[in-house]
């Protein structure tokens, strides 16, 4: 390496196999410490500034770090002179790195990065409404009015937040822009103008309506189309129906959130809708014909003869619709054998008898099926 020259890891503070962060990190803290416009007049400082802008420029390239470290600053000489890898010695060599590395710095400072500006108009913001509705309205669709307090345009001033024309006029500051620059040392950055905050114009006759929002807080009625096959917590997107939009710009959107009431009969899974029918022991023993209930009314269904407690029944196509009109779901019917819980003397003379007469003969596969396995297990 040249004798006349010190390592750039040194510089740097860092160790050779440093990753680009820690480099960045490291020729950040140390540029802001010796940076000119902190050390005004201070030639040691300046000159130390200048030395590590040039171990950035070659370390922060992975090219030109990997040509030095495997030939030392020899790689450069001859180069330096004519502005090569970076121009060392001429204005770009003090503001090439810098600039990129503080340029989120002082876009978070003064408000806006490096080349950007701040727009005008604006997007409104948006709205969540939430809306409750029956299980039914769910399952079939429906439309709601809803009443809804937010910013709409102000129709005196058409949003131009000025009592007339004349009202409006550029700003002095930025001529309009919107943006000035700043000179720091070295570089300079734009930012947003203070004045106008960025509009690029000053009301100097504030609409009397809107006092020069451009914008009014209203309660509207909406219409609200509610599609079938919606659950708890779908969100219907309605665009534009949000907060009006700052110096003519769009409008945000109203988000409807979805919650469904409990149905005291039917519950939801997925697109199917389960429901759970009591019957009595004679007609799961003898089988029979009852009515369910179902969202589209009341449907007939064959108990077959010997049906068990917790049998369930598939009733196809009539749950929910899917949301998106792919499919239809179904519904579930659980049969529940109920018991009596009070017998008159004759229901009980006969239960008595059947009893007797069943004994062990009395066809009860579940019974005798539990009653092998237990023996299995006790043998």
């Amino acid at each position: 390496m040249n004798g006349n020259k010190r390592d750039y890891y040194e510089i740097l503070g860092v160790s050779r196999d440093a990753s680009e962060e820690e480099i960045k990190k490291a020729y950040r803290r140390l540029a802001i410490q010796y940076h000119p416009d902190r050390n005004p007049g201070d030639k040691q400082a300046e000159e130390r500034f200048k030395e590590i802008n040039e171990a950035y420029q070659v370390l922060a390239a992975p090219e030109k770090r990997a040509q030095y470290d495997r030939y030392g600053h020899g790689v450069f000489e001859g180069m330096q002179g004519a502005g090569g890898f970076g121009g060392f010695g001429g204005f770009d060599y003090f503001t090439q790195g810098f600039e990129e590395v503080f340029s989120d710095i002082f876009g978070d400072f003064f408000g806006t990065g490096r080349g950007r500006t701040r727009s005008r108009a604006r997007r409104g913001e948006d709205l969540r409404y939430d809306l409750e509705i029956d299980f039914e309205e769910a399952a079939r669709g429906t439309e709601k009015t809803i009443s809804l307090s937010r910013f709409v345009t102000c129709e005196t001033c058409k949003g131009s937040c000025s009592a007339s024309p004349s009202g409006i006029r550029t700003c002095p500051n930025c001529r309009g822009t919107g943006q000035v620059r700043i000179q720091q040392g070295f570089f300079s950055i734009s930012t947003t103008c203070g004045q106008c905050r960025g509009e690029g114009r000053i009301i100097v006759e504030p609409c009397p309506t809107c006092q020069g929002q451009g914008r009014v807080r209203k309660t509207q009625k909406l219409s609200v189309r509610i599609p079938a096959g919606v659950d708890n917590g779908s969100r219907l997107r309605i665009a534009g129906a949000g907060e009006a939009g700052f110096a003519g710009g769009p409008p945000g959107d109203l988000y409807v959130v979805i919650t469904v009431r409990e149905h005291p009969i039917f519950a939801r899974q997925g697109n199917d809708v389960i429901v759970e029918v009591p019957i009595s022991f004679p007609q799961a023993a003898l089988g029979a014909e009852i009515e369910v209930p179902s969202l589209q009314g009341k449907l007939k269904l064959k108990i077959p003869p010997g049906t068990q407690s917790g049998k369930v029944f598939r009733l196809k196509g009539k749950g929910f619709p899917d949301l998106h009109g792919y499919s239809q779901g179904d519904q579930l019917v659980k049969i529940v054998v109920e018991t009596p819980r009070r017998l008159t003397p004759r229901q009980r003379e006969l239960l008595e008898e059947f009893a007797r007469i069943s004994g062990e003969e009395v066809h009860h596969p579940m019974a005798k099926g539990f009653i092998d396995k237990l023996k299995e297990m006790f043998d």
